[in-house]
């Protein structure tokens, strides 16, 4: 059997992949860069490191999920991502569904 604290790391890591999708686009209705959604989702208790968040926004804009567009007129230039109308709607369908799931598995922790 391996280390309980690696299996326990592996086991939250799943966890959270599994919902990260979900957190990135409930702040995308506006346009964001990178740095900007790090920050909005650490505020919002839901760290997220870099490397994890740069492949994620480029899968969910692969999908049709986000768009994506280039601003230069700043000090640097900075990619802004949105959802897509079709992102807007995989988000409302997502939000749903983890809204009825997480009340299954609140009321299933309850038993404890």
């Amino acid at each position: 059997m391996g280390d309980g604290k690696d299996l326990l790391e592996n086991l939250s890591l799943e966890l959270r992949r599994g919902t990260l999708t979900l957190c990135v686009l409930s702040q995308m209705a506006e346009k964001k860069y990178g740095y900007a959604l790090v920050q909005s989702l650490e505020e919002k208790g839901v760290p997220i490191d870099p490397n994890t968040l740069y492949p994620l926004l480029r899968r969910l804009e692969g999908q049709g999920l986000l768009a994506s567009s280039w601003e230069t007129d700043g000090p640097k230039p900075r990619k802004y991502y949105r959802r897509t109308p079709y992102g807007d709607e995989v988000y409302r369908q997502l939000k749903t569904l983890w809204a009825g799931l997480s009340a299954g598995i609140d009321n299933l922790l309850k038993e404890d």
